[in-house]
This record gives C-alpha cells, structure tokens and sequence, in this order.
C-alpha cells in the first residue's frame, strides 16, 4: 500500500508540474466561470428577485464551480491520447507501477488543476457580495470535494479516451457528455422545477451530488445533513472509474 501511494504521488506530481509550465492555462480556465456569474448570474438573479425568489447568486456560485471542475476534468482524457501518439503511454506501461496508480495519479493531478479555479471563484463571489461561508472546515470540504469530483469525472475521461483512441471521436462524445451531465443537474435550477423524467435522472448523475455538497459547504445557512450521503456517493463513484479505468489502461495502445 506504502508503495503504491508513493507511485501514485509520483505520477500526479509529474502530471501537477505541467502546470507551471504553461501558467496561461489558469488564466484561460478562470474566464468561463467569470462569465457565468457576471453576465448569466446577474441577468438571472434580477429575474429571481423579481419573483421574490431571493438571492440567486448564492444558489448559482456553487453550480459554476461544479461545472467548471467538470469542463476541466472531461476533457482531461485528451493527454492520454497525446502520450500514447508520443510514445510517453509505452515507456509508463513498462514500468512495474501498477496501471491504477498511474489513474489515480492523473486524475489527482486533474483536481490539482480545479484549484486555482476555486481560489478565483471565491474572490469573484465575495466581490460579488455571494453570502460565501469561511468557515476553514468548510473550506476544506469544499476542497476535497473539488478533487473528489475531478478524480471522477476525469477518470471518466481517460475511460472514454481508452475507448475511442482518436483525438476526433474523443472531443466530440466529451462535448456531447458534458452538457446533458450539467443540465441534468442543480446547478443552475432547482431539481424542484425539473419535470418527472429529468429528476429521475438527475437523481443519478453524480455532478448533481457534488453540487449538493458545494452549496452546503460554500453558503451560510445552508442545510449539510446531507453531506455524508453526497460525499460516499463521490467516493464510490470515484473508486468505481479509477478501478475500471486501471482496467482499461492499457487498451490506450491497443
């Protein structure tokens, strides 16, 4: 077990340097959420208020964070494919780390990357006056949560990437997944509004469990008895990707 964490810290460290050598990565990350709450967030909130809804912007924020880690972490699978048309993919399965250390490396290096996105994302709300809560244990949930959440839905990624093995056909099913997996969510609406179909599959896309989690965990008074239920169902789905894909890694060069 010592060993493979200490593999597994090696491969998201190596993954994690990338990063800073290509800075401009964050900068081009942080301007969708902005955005989203500057102009999609500011129209709707006035809407909200009309109707005696109350604050909008505090319902929002959490979503945007979620998408935002989900649109980092989809298309994530790209680099595999990139390595594998290197030759990177060979040398790693030479070596004797095993194939789901090499998963779970990547896609911790892939919550690594959502960071400076939660950083943004939280100086964009407190000017925006969003009734952000900061409390450090909520900070840190809220943390855990982003990298529990970008494990998954990266791993998800690398999965298709093993699958379909073409820069092509990867873009297009990642950009045909992600907007179904976030409006099929509460990140922009309640599950409340959804019609009967919707909600029922709502009720099983994780994104919409992670929302849950940030919202409790980002906004003052907001109920977290539910916590523990959203944070399992991320961890096992989590596990579930990053054993498959372990599984499936090796297909990259098949």
């Amino acid at each position: 077990m010592l060993g493979f964490i200490k593999k597994t810290y090696v491969i998201a460290e190596l993954e994690a340097r990338k990063i800073f050598h290509d800075p401009t990565e964050i900068v081009l990350r942080a301007i969708q959420p902005a955005l989203w709450l500057l102009v999609f967030g500011q129209v709707f909130a006035k809407m909200r208020a009309a109707q005696g809804q109350g604050n909008y912007l505090d319902f929002m924020t959490p979503g945007i964070l979620a998408q935002s880690i989900l649109f980092v972490s989809i298309f994530y699978g790209i680099a595999i494919i990139w390595e594998r048309d290197l030759g990177l993919t060979h040398k790693l399965l030479a070596t004797p780390t095993p194939r789901t250390a090499l998963v779970l490396g990547k896609a911790i290096s892939a919550g690594i990357r959502c960071l400076p996105i939660v950083t943004f994302l939280y100086a964009l709300a407190a000017l925006m006056r969003v009734h952000i809560d900061w409390n450090p244990l909520c900070l840190l949930g809220v943390l855990l949560m982003t990298l529990l959440g970008a494990i998954a839905f990266s791993t998800l990624s690398l999965i298709l990437a093993c699958l379909v093995k073409t820069r092509e056909r990867f873009m297009g099913i990642g950009q045909v997944l992600t907007m179904p997996l976030f409006f099929a969510s509460n990140a922009i609406y309640p599950i409340e509004l959804m019609p009967s179909w919707l909600k029922i599959v709502a009720g099983i896309n994780p994104l919409t469990y992670m929302i849950n989690a940030l919202r409790a965990l980002m906004i003052q008074g907001m109920d977290r008895h539910r916590l523990p239920l959203d944070f399992a169902i991320l961890l096992v789905a989590a596990f579930a990707l990053v054993s498959l894909g372990g599984f499936l890694y090796r297909r990259v060069i098949a």
